[in-house]
């Protein structure tokens, strides 16, 4: 097949302008993202107390909804709660009071608090994920960031299509140091490439499904849609409240009736995570339990109850679900990982990590192709882009290490701040990165902050041996895998930022001089 040179180079600037206005936001929702497939891990590591932590009995847990609606009456109206489990040992309640805020509670504090428990960590690393940590426009803004990476998925096709095969194990390391980065990019881009065509799509339906749902109201639905949204999202069935006081089933009762509809429809393993209950204490009680199971793509499936009787209302259970309900349990499913075996998140490690290379790899090229090679000075642009990438980038790798150390200090220092200190520190840390990128050389800077990423990242596993005692062979021998993982990630990591100092150091001494990368930068 071969293009058009016009058409190429028509295709060619859409990738490269697509891929650079995207590219920062993409480097970080790749990075934190990769880290957030063992969010179900991050808990345990960041508290030994949790880690240790025995499974609540459920008639505790019993009390605690008990608790929660006598003292509440806002939270009869609708609320939710989970089951102790493996990841969440202990059950915690939500609801929203007059005024809109979500109240959190558990067992040792039934009056409710706006923070929610254990968040920490997994928490702050979803914010980044999907909204850069920015309220409500991140999430808009990620959306945008997703369609014109689909933009720059498709281009980058046609691109490479008419020598694809010719290509596609091309790795070729020497002095041509572009040539390089390049066949890495197009490695990593091609073979990755359906994962990351179902990134693009369900990041975008993820991240704009309310905002296309506004805009197509009024035009499309005459102004309903928001009313049928609850059927089509949601299992249990709209009720009002009838507002006769009926005598509400247990936890146990609901735990109990929604495992045999699953296995009435052949779900065996079926293990309820969370409920939702509305109208509680009223005739028209609704229940709504959510549970996950093997073998399935999209494995979180939910049964509605009568809250009173038990009766099944309805179900939305893997293999027997609506057209509605199985394309968003299938799109959150892929985007997360959330299917498979153990063998599934750590290829989505890799694929976040090598997402995030994709990107960084993509502003080294657009500063290599418009070198000057014939004179030492350099255009201001290419400067300043190699800063940014610097700044940002790995900025933001540095950022995320210091988070983990924050969280080891602060939890052992003074628990109450623990989810604002990890906040501060990683922004003020990102800032601080991005802000000495800016005055010093692209070269300079891009060897300190490798190093510094490098120390730590490595002080990850130290922080957390020294104020908790779980060292990598004591968590392992203690078969906490969890937090032993964490540790070991943490090490290789910092193990490939010195690897990566070490050869930035290498080619700014040795490497071709009229570069932005050359030690020291020939003034523009």
């Amino acid at each position: 097949m071969k293009l058009r040179s016009a058409t190429l180079r028509t295709f060619t600037t859409v990738h490269t302008w697509t891929g650079l206005v995207a590219g920062f936001a993409l480097f970080v929702a790749f990075y934190a993202g990769a880290i957030t497939v063992f969010h179900h891990d991050l808990p345990a590591w960041q508290s030994r107390a949790v880690a240790e932590q025995s499974m609540q009995p459920l008639d505790e847990t019993q009390q605690l909804l008990d608790g929660v609606l006598q003292r509440h009456p806002e939270a009869r109206v609708h609320m939710g709660m989970l089951f102790p489990g493996p990841e969440w040992p202990q059950s915690s309640a939500y609801w929203q009071d007059a005024s809109g805020t979500w109240l959190y509670a558990t067992i040792d504090d039934l009056d409710g608090n706006p923070k929610p428990p254990q968040a920490g960590l997994p928490e702050l690393l979803n914010e980044l994920h999907y909204s850069l940590g920015l309220p409500v426009v991140g999430t808009w803004l990620m959306g945008l960031v997703s369609l014109l990476y689909g933009l720059a998925l498709v281009s980058g096709v046609v691109i490479h299509l008419p020598k694809l095969l010719q290509n596609l194990f091309a790795l070729r390391p020497g002095r041509n140091l572009k040539q390089f980065w390049q066949d890495a990019h197009n490695v990593i881009g091609v073979l990755s490439l359906p994962m990351h065509v179902m990134f693009a799509i369900t990041g975008a339906l993820l991240c704009l499904l309310f905002v296309l749902m506004t805009a197509l109201n009024p035009l499309v639905y005459d102004g309903k849609l928001m009313a049928a949204v609850p059927a089509a999202m949601d299992t249990a069935p709209v009720r009002a409240a009838a507002g006769v006081e009926t005598p509400a089933g247990s936890l146990a009762m609901w735990r109990e009736r929604s495992i045999e509809a699953a296995r009435a429809q052949g779900i065996d393993d079926f293990e309820p995570s969370y409920l939702k209950l509305a109208n509680a204490g009223d005739r028209n009680a609704v229940v709504e339990v959510t549970g996950e199971s093997s073998r399935s793509l999209g494995p979180l499936g939910s049964v509605a109850l009568d809250a009173n009787t038990g009766e099944v209302l309805a179900t939305q259970l893997p293999g027997r679900r609506d057209a509605n309900h199985a394309t968003l349990a299938a799109t959150y499913a892929l985007h997360f990982g959330e299917y498979g075996n153990a063998l599934v998140p750590w290829l989505y490690f890799v694929l976040g990590v090598g997402g995030a290379f994709l990107f960084y790899s993509g502003n080294l090229l657009w500063i290599e192709s418009r070198r000057k090679r014939r004179q030492q000075a350099q255009g201001r642009a290419q400067v300043n882009m190699a800063r940014a990438t610097v700044g940002i980038c790995i900025g933001f790798c540095v950022a995320v290490s210091a988070a983990f150390v924050a969280a080891q200090a602060f939890e052992a220092l003074a628990p109450a701040h623990v989810d604002a200190g990890i906040r501060w520190t990683c922004f003020v840390a990102w800032a601080t990165c991005a802000a000495w990128a800016a005055v010093r050389t692209p070269a300079r800077a891009a060897r300190e902050l490798l190093w510094l990423a490098a120390a730590v990242t490595f002080a990850i596993p130290v922080a957390h041996g020294l104020a908790t005692g779980m060292w990598p062979w004591t968590s392992a021998v203690a078969g906490h895998w969890g937090p032993f993982w964490v540790d070991a990630v943490a090490l290789a990591m910092a193990f490939a930022f010195a690897r990566l100092a070490r050869a930035s150091a290498r080619r700014a001494r040795e490497g071709e001089p009229n570069s932005v990368w050359a030690d020291p930068l020939p003034a523009p």
